[in-house]
């Protein structure tokens, strides 16, 4: 029998914040044969009061780092090769922190203290030391410039050091007091992380030169998505910020640039940032063939941060709220062009920043992020540098996001240069041979791949593909055996991404557009514009998959499902339910509501399950049996 909430309860799971959504681990006990999400409260996360060293370390645990972000964080500031510069690991005094997360059942003992501890540790103990652009973007309080400051001295202590560029909303351009305001800022900036115990140098010199770096082309194409350089940067001109990094201090600049005259002018912060991020680069790229001493920084930013007031860039799917990720090569446009004239007023910087996130990592390596965070969220910065991820999945749908995970307009925003994706309808249209190869390295198996493409010659309903393949989505549709003329279902029959593309973005990014494509049709949030997808336009569709029980990815589906199943002996069948229906019954009961009697199920959905489960078993297995 399966049980499943009165509708109202169903929508409000759907529809509200009140969810608990805590990770779902280990496989779906034969006890409990379905399962639909229950609302249950959840006590709201407790404000950052810790000071110290304490503080330091459970901003580290706050990040939550699973094993992979460690190991990635590890492979960015631990020891690279037998030459690189060694030193003792400290003793490092851990606090006894239960390592367990609290209202979460599961099989999987939970990580020992030592283990945690250990982890916490390594993560303490860098030993390669990279570059942050940071811009302050004012302007703050002193009590907010403390917090920001102990920020930055938190990062240096991770092997992050903060290259500073001031900047504040209040400063207009052609001030009689421009420069001078600008030096009395980052002098101010230095003052407040040497309370922090760091120690500072502000760079009161122009790092930079007015027009496009000699040998650039003049022209830039009119559906380029980068702006026009409006300042560069050259090696020769970071002298100073790199006396100050071997010193170990970290460099606070003002936003000064050199015009044709050699004169010093004051310019937007931006273009400051702009022109190092891609100086930086090439300066790290010229050094690279030099072993780097103990007092040698890899001068490649790793990350920009932009710390302001009004918080991350404003998505029109969550009403305002901040976008959580943001995939620049397929959603740079959109953004601007479902930017509401509103926002011009409460985030007036937010396309700005965008623009100027999209300069720096056209430069920056591809696994570099930019966050566009609030003075409210310190400690996002920490959990963005070792995770390299958002506070909360993008997946997940916003009305899903409760108690510690709901978003709200200090939520930082996480940018990824990304990939393009787009989405083809027809199997002519594939590389069968990337597709292939992706879905053969990212399962750990042999595809049989004339059964399978002969499947999908007669059953494909869409493929989303993120990259150059280096993810896809297959969307089929499926026939119940036992009555054909009825309509077939939505059956997400693989979903794959490269390991080397695993936890870069693109899972989320792959996500998101197979919503947009199938349960999220017809509603503002599906009207991301995928190559070949439908813009939003359209009905619809509930759909369906199958995983094996006890398959670990089981939890991650968990989270975005709206229910599953036990089905057959060995396979557990997720389903979304198609949103835009949902929305649709929602408004319907608001005006029944007085009406008793409602039925637990509604008459759509009686059996569904029971007939889906048939289909799903039904399906062939993709794979050479070994």
């Amino acid at each position: 029998m399966i049980s499943l909430k009165p509708p109202a309860l169903k929508l409000a799971a759907r529809r509200t914040a009140a969810t608990d959504l805590r990770p779902w681990f280990g496989p779906i006990h034969p006890s409990q044969p379905s399962h639909v999400r229950t609302l249950r409260q959840v006590n709201p996360e407790p404000e950052d009061t810790e000071t110290g060293a304490n503080d330091f370390i459970l901003s580290i645990l706050h990040a939550s780092p699973s094993v992979r972000d460690s190991k990635s964080y590890l492979s960015s500031f631990g020891p690279q090769s037998r030459n690189s510069h060694q030193k003792l690991k400290p003793t490092v005094n851990l606090p006894d922190i239960d390592p367990r997360p609290p209202l979460v059942t599961t099989n999987v003992p939970p990580p020992s203290i030592d283990a945690v501890k250990q982890q916490v540790a390594e993560i303490l103990d860098p030993i390669q030391r990279h570059t942050a652009l940071v811009k302050i973007q004012g302007p703050f309080t002193d009590v907010q410039l403390e917090s920001i400051c102990r920020g930055m001295v938190y990062l240096e202590k991770l092997g992050l050091v903060s290259v500073i560029v001031v900047e504040r909303d209040d400063w207009k351009r052609g001030e009689d007091h421009e420069r001078s305001d600008a030096i009395e800022e980052a002098l101010r900036i230095v003052k407040a992380l040497e309370g922090q115990g760091a120690r500072a140098r502000p760079v009161l010199q122009a790092v930079a030169r007015l027009g496009p770096k000699p040998g650039d082309p003049i022209d830039v194409p009119t559906d380029s998505l980068v702006d026009p350089p409006e300042a560069h940067a050259l090696p020769s001109d970071l002298g100073a910020i790199r006396s100050a990094l071997r010193a170990g201090e970290i460099p606070v600049l003002v936003p000064f640039a050199l015009d044709s005259f050699c004169r010093t002018v004051r310019i937007d912060a931006n273009y400051v940032i702009a022109a190092l991020a891609r100086g930086m680069v090439e300066a790290a790229q010229l050094s690279s063939s030099t072993p780097m001493g103990p007092y040698e920084f890899d001068l490649t930013p790793l990350r920009l941060m932009i710390i302001n007031r009004e918080g991350g860039i404003p998505s029109y799917a969550r009403s305002g709220l901040p976008h959580l990720l943001v995939n620049l090569e397929s959603e740079f446009r959109h953004i601007q062009d479902t930017f509401q004239s509103q926002w011009f007023s409460s985030h007036p910087s937010a396309l700005s920043n965008l623009r100027l996130a999209q300069a720096c990592l056209t430069y920056m390596p591809k696994s570099s992020s930019a966050v566009v965070v609030s003075h409210r969220s310190p400690r996002s910065l920490i959990a963005n540098l070792i995770t390299n991820k958002p506070a909360q999945s993008s997946s997940i749908p916003h009305a899903l996001l409760s108690g510690s995970k709901k978003v709200t307009p200090h939520t930082p925003t996480i940018i990824r240069y990304g990939l393009p994706i787009r989405v083809v309808r027809s199997i002519h249209e594939l590389s069968k041979p990337k597709l292939t190869a992706l879905l053969e390295q990212s399962f750990g198996r042999t595809l049989d791949v004339e059964a399978f493409y002969a499947r999908l010659d007669a059953s494909l309903d869409f493929v989303i593909i993120a990259g150059d393949y280096a993810g896809a989505a297959i969307v089929t549709n499926e026939s119940d055996p036992t009555d054909p003329s009825s309509p077939p279902i939505a059956y997400l029959d693989k979903f794959s991404v490269l390991p080397e593309h695993q936890g870069d973005g693109t899972v989320d990014f792959l996500w998101v557009a197979l919503h947009d494509e199938s349960y999220g049709l017809g509603l503002a949030s599906a009207l991301n514009p995928n190559v070949g997808g439908r813009q939003g336009r359209g009905t619809g569709r509930d759909l369906v998959w199958r995983s094996r029980a006890t398959n670990p990815v089981n939890k991650w589906y968990f989270e975005r499902a709206s229910g599953h199943v036990r089905v057959g002996g060995h396979w557990a069948m997720f389903w979304c339910d198609a949103e835009e229906r949902i929305a649709r019954k929602e408004a319907s009961l608001r005006e029944a509501w007085g009406i008793h009697g409602l039925s637990f199920v509604e008459e759509d959905e009686m059996g569904r399950a029971k007939r889906w489960g048939r289909i799903v078993e039904a399906i062939p297995s993709s794979w050479v049996r070994t």
